[in-house]
């Protein structure tokens, strides 16, 4: 297949807007790697640049060591499957999947060989007759995937893939894209704004806000450790916690705080860098919020609101710790109703301290 590899790449609109700001990024051989990130924060722009749709502003873009900034789409060996499937409504499925193989002049008994190959990959032998207005979403996206496997690409680049199917074949659609990804062991770079699809798929996530990377690593990586305030908030649903405080100790193997509601809380956090007096964000998921008997918690709570969700349980809980509600996830199902008052601890091994600025200090 192909490694990836951007070099201080970025993009500009006329003199001032610069939509991708320098970045550097390495897509290895086989890997699957995921940019995820809110709306408008440069994914797909970044994936148009790759696949040469876009120019790029600055920088320098290789494929397996050559730089391909000049080369064409049809020249730098890419496969792209798009959100809109894209497909030519007049043509079957097997004419969609070999147009691109015809237009290079390939042998029709070539064609044929390469167009059932993928057909196979993609279990869609028994709808190879059939135009697009005869097929599902889903088979639609095979077909989609299809055309693109069989141009045999360097490297495969998904454009949100998925955001236009239901949420039960989504499911199904990430166990194909998976198990294809494992069957041929592609080169993929993928877009897309659900966190799910990143934590699940993604051999690496790159984290992208405002046109520059936030934070690159696995999936466990990024949700364990993040490098800030950004991305412990944008990975996990529902998402972390903030308590505001402010430092009243630090060291190197623990710090105190000091949080807005007057409680002091000693935490496993090396703050070196930071100095007494400091604002900070305490952060706490919420499946880590301990719910206790009222007589020993650290703090009470009214709850404001309920999910059941048959496997877990969600508290929006009005607690001392600022204006917003505390969400607390359970995975039993408590006789616990709105109105009612519950304890509540935050246990010191679970939290994150971020500085004011955003980042992250170091957990012992």
């Amino acid at each position: 297949m192909g490694q990836l590899v951007l070099d201080k790449i970025s993009k500009r609109y006329g003199t001032s807007s610069e939509v991708i700001k320098p970045l550097d990024l390495t897509v290895n051989d086989g890997e699957f790697v995921v940019v995820v990130g809110p709306s408008g924060c440069g994914k797909s722009t970044l994936l148009r640049m790759v696949a040469g749709l876009e120019e790029i502003s600055d920088g320098e873009m290789r494929i397996d060591g050559v730089c391909v900034n000049d080369d064409s789409p049809s020249e730098r060996g890419i496969g792209m499957v798009f959100q809109s499937y894209a497909l030519y409504p007049h043509m079957t499925v097997y004419q969609n999947m070999a147009f691109a193989l015809e237009m290079a002049k390939l042998p029709p008994t070539e064609i044929d060989k390469k167009v059932q190959a993928s057909a196979r990959i993609l279990q869609l032998e028994h709808l190879l007759d059939r135009r697009p207005k005869d097929l599902s979403g889903g088979q639609r996206q095979r077909v989609a995937i299809g055309r693109a496997i069989v141009r045999e690409p360097s490297l495969f680049l998904f454009d949100e893939p998925l955001s236009n199917l239901d949420a039960s074949l989504r499911v199904q659609m990430r166990m194909e894209i998976a198990a294809l990804h494992k069957r041929i062991n592609a080169t993929i770079l993928y877009v897309t704004h659900d966190q799910v699809e990143a934590m699940t798929l993604a051999d690496r996530i790159v984290v992208l806000n405002q046109g520059q990377i936030e934070q690159v690593g696995s999936p466990l990586e990024l949700y364990d450790h993040p490098a800030n305030l950004f991305v412990a908030q944008f990975i996990g649903s529902p998402k972390m916690n903030l308590v505001a405080g402010t430092i009243a100790e630090t060291g190197e193997q623990e710090t105190v705080v000091d949080l807005e509601n007057r409680q002091r809380i000693v935490l496993p956090v090396n703050t070196l860098g930071g100095k007494v007096g400091d604002s900070v964000w305490l952060g706490v998921r919420p499946e880590h919020v301990q719910l206790i008997d009222l007589a020993v918690a650290d703090v009470e709570g009214e709850v404001l609101f309920v999910e059941q969700m048959g496997n877990e349980t969600l508290l929006y809980v009005n607690s001392g710790y600022g204006s917003e509600p505390l969400v607390i996830r359970l995975t039993s199902r408590l006789e616990i109703t709105p109105d009612q008052r519950v304890g509540l601890r935050l246990p010191t091994e679970s939290c994150y301290l971020f500085e004011a600025g955003g980042r992250a200090f170091t957990r012992i």
